[in-house]
């Protein structure tokens, strides 16, 4: 499924696509470059559902855990990670099969620890303002 949105004000409407589209999958990987405005979705994704902390990048904490009222919400940013075994000492496992939502930006760098099933959210940037969202199952 392929959504463009010309604004900030359009990620509701794509969020809650998302929530619909996703069904009860617990574990989304976001792609895109650097500035495509992944950790910017991710808050709006959080508030669709139902997340009332903070939400930030966990760039070097690597992991953010959110409450909501459907259970834990963890955010993960593994842009800084050296090596795929730094994944491992966080115990990735118990975050990716323990049945909370799993929110992934770069998965690229723990690729072979994904799961077989995911959503995949790619963002593309159109221009300053515009992006395109592609969300597919894998």
């Amino acid at each position: 499924m392929d959504i463009e949105v010309n604004s900030l004000a359009g990620l509701p409407a794509v969020a809650q696509q998302l929530s619909d589209f996703a069904s009860d999958q617990k574990v989304f990987i976001f792609e895109g470059d650097m500035g495509a405005g992944k950790t910017t979705f991710i808050k709006t994704f959080c508030a669709a559902l139902g997340v009332t902390d903070v939400v930030s990048s966990p760039t070097y904490s690597i992991v953010n855990e959110y409450d909501s009222p459907n259970g834990s919400v963890f955010h993960f940013d593994f842009y800084r990670i050296k090596d795929i075994y730094e994944a491992y000492d966080l115990g990735y496992e118990e975050y990716f099969y323990g049945g909370g939502i799993c929110l992934i930006e770069w998965p690229e760098r723990v690729g072979e620890l994904l799961p077989e099933s995911f959503i995949k959210v790619e963002i593309s940037v159109l221009d300053e303002n515009r992006r395109l969202f592609k969300l597919s199952k894998v």
